[in-house]
């Protein structure tokens, strides 16, 4: 089979390229998947460089998370042959199949696409455990999302107008504003270049946000501590600018607000049934069309460095979905 592999970390790519490799054998506990789409993350980008906090020892077969058909499946595995499902792992999802445990998959929505059904999982259930979960989202409340073109913003913003909240969507490009409204008519869009509380101030008639979703960090995370109503909550997702922020602690002892770290993947894993009504509250939503997961773009899976490269540019509003077998 093709599969797009991690031969050495590079800060280029230069140590990626798409190889033919034999088709996973399955083991029990495992479902076979032909891929039919598989979704590009940051962290997958982050991965080629030895930059993120999980670090696959080269080779490894790129890619997170996937939408496609089951081919094998042992017969208690809840799972049958032709079964549409989505899901994936740390690696391996950017190949035409992949051996994926059980508990790793769940059937894909009927209402989605196999490239939405893809785009559907990491960055909604990342943004429910943020909102909802963690952050106890309740309409009405103001939510401030950053990095708003991104895939887990873009599904906060999403998810946070279907519960009726006020919703802020904060970019530092300002060319994707018109793009972010179009998919998801956010209440107020604003840039978060430089100092941004005066507008957030101004948009919430001087009570600013009840939750703050970060995927940036930096100079964003620092003027995002102003803009935090008390007792409200600063949800840490992500570096996506690159510097990681410090705060002083007296900051939200006197604003009386909270930083909540959010890593859904972990929080699954530490409460897998709290995981588990997540991830089914998330299919519920989608197949009830109460949510729509953002493409930016579909291309095949031999176009790789395209979508890797888009990604780094920061090109992207939505998702870039890869489709192996073309």
């Amino acid at each position: 089979m093709k599969a797009l592999q991690v031969s050495s970390l590079s800060s280029d790519l230069s140590g990626c390229g798409l190889v033919d490799v034999p088709i996973p054998q399955r083991k029990d506990g495992e479902v076979l998947v032909r891929i039919h789409a598989a979704s590009l993350n940051f962290p997958d980008l982050l991965m080629t460089r030895g930059e993120y906090q999980f670090k696959p020892e080269p080779p490894f077969i790129a890619g997170m998370e996937l939408a496609g058909e089951v081919i094998e499946a042992d017969a208690d595995s809840g799972f049958s042959v032709g079964q549409r499902v989505t899901g994936g792992a740390k690696t391996g999802g950017m190949a035409e199949y992949a051996s994926v445990p059980v508990r790793n998959l769940r059937p894909a929505p009927d209402a989605l696409t196999y490239a939405q059904a893809a785009a559907l999982g990491a960055a909604y259930t990342t943004a429910y455990t943020a909102l909802v979960e963690l952050g106890d989202l309740k309409a009405g409340q103001s939510v401030l999302v950053h990095g708003a073109s991104g895939g887990v913003s873009l599904a906060a913003i999403d998810l946070a107008k279907h519960m009726g909240a006020v919703v802020i969507a904060a970019t530092g490009s300002p060319n994707k504003m018109e793009r972010i409204t179009a998919l998801y008519n956010p209440d107020h869009t604003i840039e978060s270049n430089g100092r941004f509380r005066e507008q957030i101030n101004d948009l919430t008639h001087g009570k600013l946000c009840d939750l703050v979703l970060d995927t940036v960090g930096g100079d964003v995370f620092d003027e995002s501590t102003r803009c935090v109503t008390f007792g409200g909550k600063l949800l840490v997702v992500g570096f996506a600018g690159g510097r990681i922020a410090e705060i002083a602690t007296n900051i939200p002892l006197i604003k009386g607000f909270s930083v909540v770290g959010v890593r859904a993947g972990e929080y699954a894993r530490q409460f897998p049934e709290r995981g588990k009504r997540i991830a089914a509250a998330v299919s519920a939503l989608a197949e009830e069309g109460a949510i729509n997961p953002a493409i930016d773009r579909t291309i095949p899976l031999s176009q790789w460095r395209d979508a890797f490269t888009a990604m780094d540019h920061r090109e992207l509003v939505g998702k870039v979905i890869l489709t192996p077998g073309s």
